[in-house]
C-alpha cells in the first residue's frame, strides 16, 4: 500500500468515527440517506428517500446518486459516501436491475419505471432439520 492509499484510509476511517457503518447497498436499491441540515441557528436532520441510479467506487472519492420523484419531477441528488454531512444510510428495498448505471429510468415515469424487489429465500429452522 501506497503513501496515498494509507492517507485516504486514515482520512476514511476519521469521517467514519462515531457514526453507523454503511450498508452494502448497489444501483437499484431503495435507500433511505439521512443528511444533516443547518438553518439559521438551528441543526436539522432531513430525509432523502429514492432510487440509487448509479454508485461510483473511488476510495475517499467515492460517491452515489439518488433519485427521487416528488408528484412529476424526478429530483436527483449526488452523495460523497464520506462526507460529513451525510448522518446514515439506511437500505429500504433491494432491487432487481442488471446495469451498474440506471439513467435511463429519467425518461420513464409511472409503472414503467418501477423496479422489481430482490426477495430472499425464507428458510425455517424446521425444514432444514429435514434435509
Amino acid at each position: 500500500m501506497n503513501l496515498l492509499e494509507r492517507f485516504n484510509q486514515k482520512k476514511i476511517a476519521e469521517l467514519m468515527e462515531g457514526k453507523q457503518p454503511i450498508p452494502d447497498f448497489s444501483p437499484g436499491d431503495t435507500l433511505s440517506v439521512h443528511v444533516t441540515l443547518s438553518e439559521g441557528g438551528r441543526v436539522r436532520i432531513q430525509r432523502f428517500e429514492g432510487i440509487c441510479i448509479a454508485r461510483r467506487n473511488r476510495g475517499l472519492h467515492s460517491s452515489f446518486v439518488v433519485r427521487r420523484v416528488v408528484g412529476s419531477v424526478s429530483i436527483k441528488r449526488n452523495f460523497p459516501l464520506y462526507s460529513h454531512v451525510i448522518e446514515s444510510i439506511q437500505v429500504l428495498r433491494r432491487g432487481v436491475v442488471r446495469r451498474a448505471k440506471l439513467y435511463y429510468l429519467e425518461g420513464l415515469s409511472g409503472k414503467s419505471s418501477r423496479i422489481k424487489e430482490r426477495r430472499r429465500p425464507i428458510v425455517s429452522p424446521s425444514s432444514s432439520k429435514n434435509r
